[in-house]
């Protein structure tokens, strides 16, 4: 299979200037870049697609450009949205452009220059003057032309500043740099930057000759089977900083998308095969209860977003509150798992008053028929005493008693 072939099967191909020129392309070494928005301090996995389109292609053989827009981000880029966005200042954008770069290099390969480049835009867009941009640029981009563009017309009844309006240009600038500066061939983006990739494309040719050998593309943005844009979940965007959404948020999320949507992302978001992917779509199909395709595809994700060890730890986490084996995990595991749900605790309390305390039971009588009756363990052991008292040996980490009643109610208490 070839790289454009494997692309297309994994739906990262939408748009493109030129299907047969990009094939061609695609068959030989390139300089592909694509740019990524500083508007806030961490990616999420919604345009982490494109973190791993590069991956794809810098593996393939081609030389990637990774841009971190600290010039662009100033701007805001009107696409997708209804209405303008909250500007940010220089040093908020500065920060989260440090951070960006940050996370960017720890996917791809910068330490060789002939494999991989990551530059800021604002080294170049910062330097040309008003003048210059009206004169050298501005003039190449005609009112008509930007007003048709999608991301501009969709905002002209909400209303669009020239702020905004003026993205496409900026946008455009760079890849002509780009192009000009560092060889490259190729932009590629998600599906919302067609006009924008577009715009560039033709500035290029304006200024270089309709000849120049230059094209774009871009991928399917990533959405759930709802057709809702993918990247968020109950408790926010899916950060990809451990951070902001843990490691074994991560994994929750993907190990619960629907049987369609595990298909669709095992193709986006992991490495593995078509034959690996089709083989694990049929054992699915064989015993779906299993969620065999959901559990393969919540590995991958975690391990390739984080690493191996926190993608392992994640599994250990989920089947602890199937086993029981609570005292493997971390004090930091525990507090993931149990913090929203734990109440305070006091040592030395009766079993049958702690699960009145923790809400497992209404009253003594209660309590006592659900200890008597084989329905409680601690810590993932059965236990029938209700007398039996919580002393500190009951705490795991010297904080969490952790109480379970029947197959998936659990309890927990914190040490107080």
């Amino acid at each position: 299979m070839t790289l454009y072939e494997d692309l297309k099967y994994r739906n990262l191909i939408k748009d493109f200037s030129s299907e047969e020129e990009i094939k061609k392309m695609l068959s030989t070494p390139q300089v592909i870049y694509c740019g990524f928005d500083p508007s806030a301090a961490s990616m999420h996995m919604g345009n982490f697609v494109m973190v791993m389109t590069l991956m794809r292609l810098q593996q393939a053989g081609h030389k990637i450009i990774a841009v971190v827009g600290g010039a662009t981000g100033m701007i805001g880029d009107p696409s997708g949205r209804t209405s303008e966005r909250q500007l940010l200042d220089e040093k908020e954008i500065a920060l989260n452009t440090e951070k960006i770069r940050e996370q960017l290099e720890r996917y791809l390969e910068f330490n060789d220059k002939n494999k991989g480049e990551i530059v800021n835009n604002y080294d170049w867009l910062s330097k040309i003057s008003l003048l210059s941009y009206l004169r050298d640029y501005g003039k190449h981009f005609g009112i008509n032309y930007m007003l048709a563009k999608d991301t501009v017309k969709s905002r002209l009844e909400t209303g669009i500043s020239y702020t905004e309006f003026s993205y496409m240009v900026l946008q455009s600038i760079d890849f002509l740099h780009l192009h000009e500066n560092y060889g490259v061939t190729m932009q590629i983006g998600g599906s919302d930057q067609w006009g924008n990739l577009v715009s560039g494309l033709d500035l290029i040719r304006r200024v270089n000759g309709e000849r120049t050998n230059v094209e774009v593309m871009t991928a399917h943005l990533l959405t759930d089977s709802q057709g809702d844009k993918f990247g968020k979940s109950v408790d926010g965007a899916l950060f990809i900083d451990k951070e902001k959404f843990s490691p074994y948020a991560l994994y929750q999320y993907f190990i619960n998308v629907s049987d369609e949507d595990a298909l669709k992302y095992l193709k986006v978001l992991t490495f593995l095969s078509k034959e690996e992917i089709e083989a694990l779509n049929q054992e699915h199909l064989e015993a779906a209860h299993k969620r065999q395709a959901q559990k393969r595809l919540a590995y991958e994700v975690v391990k390739i977003v984080h690493n191996e060890k926190e993608a392992v730890t994640a599994i250990k986490m989920s089947e602890a509150l199937f086993t029981g084996d609570f005292e493997t995990l971390t004090k930091s595991n525990l507090a993931e798992l149990f913090d929203k749900l734990a109440a305070p605790l006091a040592v030395n309390v009766k079993l049958e008053d702690a699960l009145i305390t923790l809400g497992a039971a209404k009253s003594k009588r209660e309590a006592r028929e659900f200890i008597n009756g084989n329905a409680i363990s601690l810590n993932g052991v059965k236990v029938n005493d209700p007398e039996l008292l919580l002393s500190e040996k009951y705490f795991l980490h010297a904080t969490y008693a952790v109480i379970k009643r029947g197959r998936r109610n659990y309890y927990v208490g914190k040490k107080t």
